[in-house]
């Protein structure tokens, strides 16, 4: 992350007390009234928005690391503070509750996913090879993104549920919509794969589920370090989505093995 550029003035100001001063007789009120400003003006510095932009990514990724880790009901507000260097009631500056900051994991790891996806089927010309590419892509995850996932599937249900709090509230429609969007867009993929004549014919939406579900199984039993790596896991499922969708994936030549030369008699 580059520098935060400094707000104007507050170079002058600081020179202004370490330079040597032209005149003689300051006050000792004066300097006082010198060092407070600069400390004044270091406050605001830090309070700027990029600064809180980054301290609120910081809680989120330490709130995922806790929800994904420990459960999300048994996380406790202050322990979060507490790993971020806040106080309790500082966190209410960037989220109003748990719940809320649970929202906003939600609404941000869907946009990136969906994003993602994006980018992945943006080719329009191929469906097999995009299909294989985008389930293979699906596991491209760190442990952080792992315990994200679990996050993201173990509380599902509560996106479903209308909140009083403005913001909860707002965040909330926010991760839904979201969802929505990446079930419409896999629908659309799923929907040209058919027109290219790459997977049989069913209905797009039931056909989405199913993958997804498929997929979204692996975060209720799977975490990192455990008896099974990520990359077996991968081409477990993949090959089953694959089968779900209905794509068989061209088979691979075997390479032509060499004659055998007679051997001559002695």
């Amino acid at each position: 992350m580059s520098e935060i550029p400094p707000f104007w003035g507050v170079w002058d100001i600081e020179g202004a007390a370490t330079r040597p001063i032209d005149r003689v007789g300051i006050t000792s009120i004066e300097r006082g009234i010198v060092a407070k400003n600069v400390q004044t003006q270091a406050t605001h510095r830090e309070g700027s928005p990029a600064s809180s932009r980054s301290k609120r990514q910081e809680i989120l990724t330490t709130a995922i690391d806790h929800f994904g880790r420990d459960g999300y009901e048994y996380t406790k507000w202050a322990d979060i503070a507490a790993d971020v260097g806040l106080g309790s009631t500082a966190l209410y500056h960037y989220f109003e509750s748990k719940l809320h900051c649970l929202f906003e994991i939600h609404a941000d790891a869907l946009k990136a996913e969906r994003d993602r996806f994006e980018l992945l089927t943006a080719d329009p010309s191929d469906f097999g090879p995009t299909l294989v590419r985008v389930l293979n892509g699906l596991f491209d995850l760190s442990d952080h993104d792992v315990l994200r996932n679990r996050v993201l599937v173990a509380e599902e249900g509560l996106i479903a549920v209308p909140r009083k709090s403005p913001r909860e509230e707002e965040a909330r429609r926010a991760a839904r919509a979201r969802m929505r969007d990446i079930e419409f867009a896999w629908a659309a993929f799923l929907t040209r794969g058919m027109e290219q004549g790459a997977i049989p014919e069913a209905d797009p939406r039931l056909l989405t589920h199913a993958i997804l579900g498929l997929y979204k199984s692996v975060w209720h039993w799977y975490r990192p370090g455990g008896g099974l790596s990520l990359a077996d896991v991968r081409k477990f499922f993949v090959e089953r989505c694959l089968a779900v969708a209905g794509y068989s994936q061209p088979a691979s030549v075997p390479a032509k093995r060499k004659p055998r030369t007679a051997r001559k008699a002695a």
